[in-house]
């Protein structure tokens, strides 16, 4: 036999199905075979591969690590070659004939790699490597290399200064792509089985320099690597064991040489130090801009009431402006505001209001420190403001400032024209949370350029991709696999259209699972059952009705009043128009509407009696309001209802009502 591809796979489903569709086809007509390992994965990866009855399935009881799960597959598997490939990738329809011709015209090659593209396009720099001397990891460790990246003096970590465009030896490639030759294996041995993971690959690679054979770098085909999946599902710490990892790496063979192992591990010691400071970075800078504005706010109110907010003596000043800011903190910790839940406005609001009720309870026992009533009051409200709007404003800011994304997801393009392409959108649709907001379709060529296909125009073809993701302001791509789109054509296209800031993903033929760098985002809808409705909930409804309440009342003298005087005078409204909107105020202000909820009259939500009260009341405007344009079907529509109710909240009404001015503005 001539080739075994053999793949370790560990709760990455989708990604392993997608891998080995693209392995089949560029198997055909080779004499191969393929072995996947399964690591205990629980994500139903082994049934999906039991489909799949050419593929050698074998099944470990546990997590076994890279490289003794691959060595397992090793001495099972037949060929004169192996390669070893992550479940996280995508070879192209000649990866594989390429490898094996080089290997034919290169007796000296004992192990190479290919070039590995990142989702976006770009090129992954770890593919291709040197081993990590004194001055490769001071070079890395102190930032050298990023700065002077061309230079051999300092870019050689990851041969940042040779082409990528050009074949040639180097210490090591990547261990998601690594083809060797049998005999080498039976030569040096297989993985150190003392790596479980991270730095086998390394490690593979100095033992075959040093048993003789050379390590090669093959730019004439490529794969796209989505990097570190297998580790987000788990609950391994990547970062423990990957410099874990090259501290073993540096004892195993730097042994000798105290000087340079004193170098090299230091070099590690620090730069895994710098990474995991890197983690509490932004949790703990969104802390300290939580607690300054909640002493901005105190500071604005004690100027207002006193003149002077530093009336207090010096010793009070440090309790005053550090402890309210304190349990702020405490209690936006203890809701999640700085881990799972950073973005939730809600959240942010909730922890304003539980702090000010400590804070206020503290200020009763502690006169000594306490500010006036009014004061405590006035800040409160301030920072009831000050703290939700700051992650707002970033919501907006990042969704429409940049022009990368949109306020319910990522402006995307749909590559693809088939079949397919219609029950991907109906399932975009249905998972409204997922983020992706579909402006357009790409054809595999011209010809029917702005045709709409489900409501959704064919803007472009592949071959211009790269302008109308400009133009569009588009940062996901979506590739629809068929047979009209194969893998080699949506690799090209990649590469061509390789813009910063856009991500390129694959929906396998499954069309149950859209594969990415940052996640997979499963497609298929889950029924609503036994679920509690954020929009039944006490609270929401009360914030709900608060709202509303208030910011009519703020419209009825400034918008409605002058509107309507307008009227007597001749002004005669436009249908449609925002001024028709605000005719329907004073109803929001009775209750029998809202800024944001279901179409009015819509008779989909209506029964013979009467509203469907679950769902909410008519709203100016709404979920399903801003995505008219999409031409909705009745089922889409009733989805979308049942996400806004599942979903509510006070952060979700405003991103909509922004959404809809914005929506406004460019229509």
């Amino acid at each position: 036999m001539d080739l075994s591809v053999i793949i370790v796979n560990y709760n990455v489903r989708a990604f392993l199905e997608n891998a080995l569709a693209a392995i089949r086809r560029a198997l055909q007509g080779i004499d191969g075979e393929i072995i996947v390992v399964d690591n205990a994965s629980d994500d139903g990866s082994a049934e999906m591969v039991a489909r799949f009855p050419d593929v050698l399935l074998i099944q470990n009881s546990e997590n076994l690590g890279f490289s003794r799960a691959n060595n397992i597959a090793i001495r099972r598997s037949r060929g004169t070659l192996l390669l070893l490939i992550n479940p996280d990738t995508v070879v192209q329809e000649d990866t594989l004939r390429v490898m094996m011709r080089f290997f034919d015209t290169h007796p000296d090659a004992g192990l190479a790699g290919c070039k590995i593209l990142n989702p976006d396009g770009t090129f992954q720099l770890p593919c291709r490597r040197s081993f990590p001397t004194p001055w490769v990891a001071f070079t890395k460790v102190f930032g050298l290399s990023a700065l002077f990246p061309r230079t051999r003096l300092f870019g050689r970590y990851n041969l940042t200064y040779l082409t990528p465009e050009s074949t040639y030896p180097v210490d090591a490639v990547s261990g998601s792509f690594m083809m060797i030759r049998r005999d080498v294996i039976e030569k040096i041995g297989g993985l150190d089985e003392s790596f479980f993971m991270y730095g086998e690959d390394l490690d593979w690679c100095f033992r075959v320099a040093r048993a003789g054979y050379k390590v090669y770098y093959v730019h004439e085909t490529s794969i796209v690597h989505f990097k570190g999946e297998s580790t987000r599902r788990s609950n391994i710490d990547e970062l423990e064991h990957f410099y874990g990892a090259m501290q073993l790496f540096v004892e195993k063979h730097y042994a000798r040489s105290a000087v340079v192992r004193f170098f090299l591990k230091a070099g590690i010691a620090l730069r895994g130090l710098a990474a995991a400071t890197a983690r509490v970075v932004r949790p703990a800078a969104s802390a300290l801009l939580d607690g300054l504005l909640l002493d901005l706010a105190l500071f604005l109110s004690a100027y207002w009431y006193f003149g002077n907010p530093t009336h207090f003596t010096f010793n009070a000043h440090p309790v005053v402006w550090v402890v309210p800011a304190g349990i702020l903190i405490a209690v936006a910790s203890a809701l999640g505001l700085y881990g799972s839940y950073r973005h939730s406005i809600a959240r942010a609001g909730l922890a304003v209001v539980v702090s000010y009720i400590v804070i206020s309870a503290l200020v009763f026992f502690a006169k000594g420190f306490a500010y006036s009533r009014i004061v405590v009051v006035l800040s409160g409200l301030l920072t009831f403001v000050f703290v939700p709007l700051w992650r707002l404003l970033r919501l907006v800011l990042k969704g429409h400032g940049t022009g990368r994304a949109g306020l319910f997801g990522s402006r995307t393009l749909v590559v693809g024209t088939g079949p397919v392409v219609e029950e991907v959108l109906r399932k975009l649709r249905a998972r409204m949370g997922n983020g992706y907001e579909v402006v357009g379709l790409i054809d595999v060529n011209r010809k029917r350029l702005g045709e709409r296909l489900a409501g959704v125009e064919i803007v472009g073809s592949t071959e211009n991709i790269r302008k109308v993701i400009y133009d569009l302001r588009v940062s996901e791509v979506i590739f629809a696999v068929d047979e009209s789109l194969p893998y080699g054509a949506i690799l090209e296209v990649i590469a061509r259209s390789s813009t910063p800031g856009v991500n390129f993903r694959l929906v396998p033929n499954s069309q149950d699972a859209i594969l990415g760098k940052t996640r997979i985002d499963d497609l298929e809808t889950l029924p609503l059952v036994d679920i509690e409705y954020n929009l039944s909930r006490s609270w929401n409804r009360a914030a709900k009705r608060a709202f509303d309440v208030v910011f009519s009342l703020l419209l009825l003298p400034f918008a409605y009043l002058p509107l309507r005087l307008a009227m007597v005078f001749g002004f005669r409204p436009r249908p449609g128009g925002c001024t028709g909107e605000i005719l329907r105020v004073p109803r929001i202000c009775l209750g029998t509407m809202s800024f944001v909820g279901l179409p009015a009259g819509d008779p989909l939500f209506v029964t013979a009696h009467e509203p469907q009260s679950h769902l909410g009341k008519p709203g100016l405007t709404g979920i399903i309001q801003i995505n008219e344009h999409a031409d909705l079907r009745p089922e889409e529509r009733e989805r979308l209802a049942l996400y806004y109710a599942k979903n509510q909240s006070l952060g979700l009404d405003l991103e909509i009502l922004v959404k809809a001015v914005l929506r406004r503005r460019t229509d």
